[in-house]
């Protein structure tokens, strides 16, 4: 499993840092772990599932 920080989502996902941290902060996107310094890291498929969801009801 390969391990995501919030930059690089918004970097796959092609939106800003702040809206990563607000679809963390409404539950839509789920960290499966913290980093050493607290911060979120993401499962790089459950990422990808959150794209494609996203992209079929009308896009991100």
């Amino acid at each position: 499993m390969s391990l995501l920080t919030i930059e690089q989502v918004a970097a796959l996902l092609d939106i800003p840092v702040i809206r990563v941290e607000r679809l963390t902060r409404e539950h839509l996107l789920v960290p499966v772990q913290n980093d050493a310094a607290g911060k979120p890291l993401f499962a790089e498929e459950d990422v990808k599932r959150y794209k494609v969801l996203a992209e079929r009801l009308g896009g991100l």
